[in-house]
């Protein structure tokens, strides 16, 4: 058997990094284009706290919270291009993947499960695969997952070092996702408290008062208070054995529940503790501890796309894969562990408080709904995934199984074939051309768009806003509030021409299509000095005489 899981391994490793280089988009996101200039930056500067070297507005401090990703991407750029971040990415993707198939295959024991739902889960987070720091926190959050079953299994040491340097990568890597390391770890403590301290409570107080009548008999020197205390001893016992006799029977609420007790729980709860202060292995000061808490404060979390809160009617997928879950977990004769069930439960609740965090939901989410099916399949079908096993690993049935997943793929990358790394469409390529040609940007204020100002910085052309969405907002820089000064120009709240005054705005670049050049059309304040299909650029006239009048 074992040369047959060999072979199926191996034709599931293939088949997996088909897959998730399938999956990975050619188009890159925004962010991963400030992520290259921020990399290249600190590599000639360091990580410098008190200033950002990319906006035009002055004063603004930014936080560098995945400075170490930043980093590694433009290094693999400075090598390679974009198409070196675009192979790299693929590289990452497989590698998710596979921790995935890995990490399910050792704590379900299943291999044909483990293949199914790593190719599931990684088709559902095909949103979430790009070039940007959140795929390789992704990673090392399955590993930590591994890592915290495998140390409650067996206590090994080197599990426990390995719960305590991932926070620690993160911190540097990811720093604004550090915090849900925590989240990761609380369903597992919950697990131990409840399992010894709650649910054995009466057991622990028989006990307690056990040890204190026998030290009393023992120091007693009157026979009849011996005698007494004897007997209350007696009566104890009995209550012990009770209660004991109880637990083994299991509550009918708790008849979902698979209590177990772990011995190592207690070393489990003193390596957290030791992880909270991992977030201080770090160039930037308190910002793992921070950097969530301000974000959440702000207004950026009602303003972006990922952050907005589920609604189910926009995503069927997480709804039918979480629904599926509760009705398998529910309505079956399979039991879960409780610190399963803190799991499942709390990663729901974060996915309706914000759409990033159903990535999380399907990762995490999927190694519990592995568990319900191996429990399913041991009931009522064991041989059948082994024979599963032995069909897929044989020639023909290997064969088979990729040249499935290679129709898959021709099936995902069919319409991606047309797609540029840089899409014109979506960012200012021919714009950015022209400004850097014809106009003095050392001396430019231009007002630009969220969606394009990290596109922007990278060509070397000063932004007032991009989606460094923390630097704009008054909790990261006090008085400063761009972001909401954009947010009302755009939508049309406010005089466009008083905020842009306020500011000294010399050009804007807008959409073609935005509401705002809807109104600058028709004010004959702004000239076009340039125009495509997608993007147009304006220049302030007054501008100049506002310069003149502050400066006399």
């Amino acid at each position: 058997m074992g040369k047959i899981k060999t072979r199926f391994t191996i034709i599931a490793v293939i088949s997996i990094i088909l897959f998730a280089v399938a999956i990975t988009p050619i188009s890159f996101q925004n962010d991963t284009f400030y992520t290259i200039k921020i990399g290249e930056y600190v590599l000639n500067n360091g990580i410098t706290l008190n200033h950002d070297p990319f906006s035009w507005i002055q004063g603004l401090t930014y936080t560098f919270p995945h400075w170490a990703y930043d980093v590694f991407t433009y290094l693999v750029y400075n090598v390679g291009g974009f198409l070196g971040v675009y192979i790299s990415t693929c590289i990452l993707t497989a590698i998710l993947g596979l921790a995935i198939f890995f990490v399910h295959s050792k704590v379900n024991k299943n291999q044909i499960i483990a293949f199914l739902l790593t190719i599931g889960v990684i088709w559902l987070m095909k949103d979430f695969i790009t070039a940007r720091a959140q795929l390789v926190s992704f990673i090392f959050f399955v590993i930590a997952i591994f890592f915290i079953e495998k140390f409650l299994e067996t206590g090994r040491k080197r599990y426990a070092a390995g719960i305590i340097i991932i926070p620690i990568i993160i911190a540097n890597v990811h720093a604004a996702v550090w915090p849900f390391y925590f989240i990761l770890l609380l369903p597992y403590i919950g697990d131990y408290l409840i399992n010894n301290f709650v649910v054995y409570f009466d057991v622990f107080y028989f006990r307690f008062k056990i040890k204190l009548k026998q030290k009393k008999i023992d120091k007693g020197k009157d026979e009849q208070e011996v005698e007494i205390l004897t007997d209350k001893l007696n009566k104890l016992q009995i209550k012990l054995e009770n209660a004991l006799a109880k637990k083994q029977k299991e509550p009918k609420f708790l008849d979902k529940v698979k209590l177990e007790k772990s011995k190592n729980g207690k070393w489990l709860v003193l390596i957290a503790v030791i992880c909270v202060f991992t977030g201080l292995c770090t160039p930037l000061k308190d910002t793992p501890y921070t950097y969530l808490i301000k974000i959440e404060q702000g207004d950026t979390i009602r303003n972006i796309s990922e952050h907005l809160p589920l609604t189910i009617a926009q995503n069927s997928a997480f709804a039918t894969f979480f629904i599926l879950t509760i009705i398998v977990a529910l309505f079956t004769k399979v039991k879960l562990r409780l610190s399963d069930w803190f799991m499942l439960g709390g990663l729901i609740v974060l996915a309706f408080m914000s759409r990033r965090q159903v990535s999380m939901a399907y990762l995490v989410g999927a190694l519990v709904c592995g568990k319900l099916i191996v429990q399913l399949l041991e009931k009522y079908d064991k041989k059948g995934t082994e024979e599963m096993v032995k069909l897929i690993a044989s020639f023909l049935g290997g064969t088979l199984t990729i040249a499935i997943v290679l129709i898959m793929c021709l099936t995902l990358v069919k319409p991606k074939l047309d797609d540029k790394f840089v899409p014109e469409n979506w960012y200012p390529v021919k714009a950015s051309d022209f400004l850097l040609n014809n106009v003095d940007i050392s001396k430019m204020k231009l007002f630009n768009e969220y969606n394009y100002g990290s596109y922007l910085l990278y060509r070397g052309i000063p932004v007032f806003i991009d989606s460094r969405c923390d630097l704009y907002t008054p909790q990261f820089n006090p008085g400063e509030n761009e972001f909401d000064d954009f947010l009302n120009i755009t939508n049309l709240s406010a005089s466009y021409e008083d905020e842009f005054a306020k500011y000294g705005i010399t050009h804007v670049m807008l959409y073609v299509n935005s509401k705002l050049n809807l109104l600058l059309e028709k004010d004959s304040n702004y000239n076009v000095i340039y125009s495509d299909s997608n993007f147009i650029i304006y220049e302030r006239l007054n501008a100049n005489v506002e310069e003149t009048v502050n400066a006399e």
